[in-house]
């Protein structure tokens, strides 16, 4: 499972900076206090050793013990015992839970121990308002240093975030847009290059689909004139059985040619909807009863649309030739508000379609002899996307009684 499930960059980014200010902070914060407070042992050693000499030298002098000072003191440590019995002056510091005793012996001239014993609480709490800092500091170096990364992180984030919405909608075939004017701002960092590169192969992409597009274009445009002719002199010819065939290609040669025509149409992104308000439950009833009189209409609720009935009945039209082509009696269509839900009970859509969706002379048969060209429901996907509406293809589950469902979710 990954450490920030579906976070933003922002916060991720804030994370990370955090945790290296807390890092940061700790290993400073441990170099500081252990300087400190061995800077401040040593000096107090120092301290200790210099009262433990004034006060040998006043006690040989007059035999008087100052600065608290103990003969052979029982509670000396063992370490300053050994010293003492080598004839040698020495300090130790005690560990007491608290602020340290710092002792200090040295030898007299009877054979005896002279030994100080000091608590130095004053440079202990200084050591204590020290680490006290030292927290307080630690504590606004990471709340800065989170602010600082939630800063930079969301502003990395807004033009990622812009940068995607502007892709999404090239994808979505708007080729006026362009990344590198959706993000913006004086800043010039890799999300420039990125924009700059994704700019680039939209320009290249939209180069050769619109070249694509214009062959294609060219090309049936240049048949329809000839197969106009063809269908109209095969019009001419006696009745017969070879008349009838060729009336059937030559129309179905027809159908073709306009049909690619259309597709060029859609591709070319300038295809505008002539948008009005249409009642879907009335329009949709009255539609399927001329283009196929068995399917079952049920309008569940209705709902006013903003559409264009042309290219809406093209759709439908097209959905419902699939089901009758492909699918199996009878067909099933429902109304639920501005969601249109097309279903017949057939083997269902094959799963590359469903996996990529429509896809050119793609029928999902190998039978290339019959009228279906593979263009219906790439038609219908493009006069959809106009439209601004959503058709998604599936299959109803097994237990249900299967078959493919075509579903178009239009904009009220």
């Amino acid at each position: 499972m990954p450490l920030f499930p579906r976070s933003s960059l922002r916060w991720k980014l804030s994370a990370a900076i955090a945790c290296v200010s807390v890092l940061v902070a700790v290993a400073l914060s441990l170099v500081v206090h252990n300087a400190a407070r061995v800077s401040m042992i040593d000096n107090s050693r120092d301290v200790q050793d210099e009262r433990v000499q004034s006060a040998l030298r006043i006690y040989e002098v007059t035999g008087k013990k100052v600065f608290s000072a103990q003969l052979d003191d029982p509670a000396l440590p063992k370490p300053l015992k050994e010293f003492a019995a080598r004839g040698e002056r020495a300090t130790y510091v005690q560990d007491s839970g608290g602020a340290p005793i710092v002792w200090a012996e040295t030898p007299t001239n009877d054979g005896r121990i002279l030994s100080l014993r000091t608590t130095f609480k004053d440079r202990y709490s200084v050591l204590v308002d020290l680490d006290q800092a030292l927290i307080v500091g630690s504590l606004a170096v990471v709340v800065g240093g989170t602010a600082l990364g939630v800063l930079i992180g969301g502003q990395m984030s807004r033009r990622l975030r812009k940068a995607a919405v502007a892709a999404r909608k090239v994808a979505d075939g708007n080729p006026e847009v362009r990344v590198r004017d959706a993000i913006g701002g004086r800043v010039r960092d890799e999300t420039d290059e990125l924009a700059s590169a994704v700019d680039a192969m939209a320009d290249a992409l939209q180069d050769r689909l619109e070249a694509e597009r214009r062959v294609t274009a060219d090309i049936a445009h240049e048949l329809r004139t000839p197969v106009t002719g063809l269908v109209t002199a095969a019009e001419l010819l006696p009745p017969g059985r070879p008349a009838e065939l060729v009336r059937n290609r030559a129309q179905a040669l027809r159908t073709l040619v306009e049909d690619v025509l259309e597709v060029a149409r859609l591709d070319g992104a300038a295809e505008q909807a002539d948008l009005q308000e249409v009642a879907l439950g009335d329009f949709v009833r009255r539609r399927v009863l001329a283009l196929d009189p068995d399917a079952v209409v049920t309008v569940i609720e209705d709902a006013v649309v903003h559409t264009d009935p042309r290219r809406l009945e093209r759709i439908l039209g097209n959905l419902l030739a699939n089901a009758a082509r492909h699918g199996k009696p009878r067909t099933e269509v429902s109304i639920n508000g501005p969601f249109l839900r097309i279903r017949d009970h057939g083997p269902g859509f094959p799963d590359d379609l469903l996996r990529e969706g429509p896809s050119r002379f793609r029928t999902g048969s190998s039978d290339r002899a019959g009228g279906d060209h593979g263009l219906g429901l790439t038609i219908a996907t493009g006069q959809a996307r106009v439209l601004r509406a959503r058709l998604t293809f599936r299959n109803a589950p097994a237990s249900d009684g299967g078959g493919a469902v075509a579903q178009l979710l239009l904009p009220r």
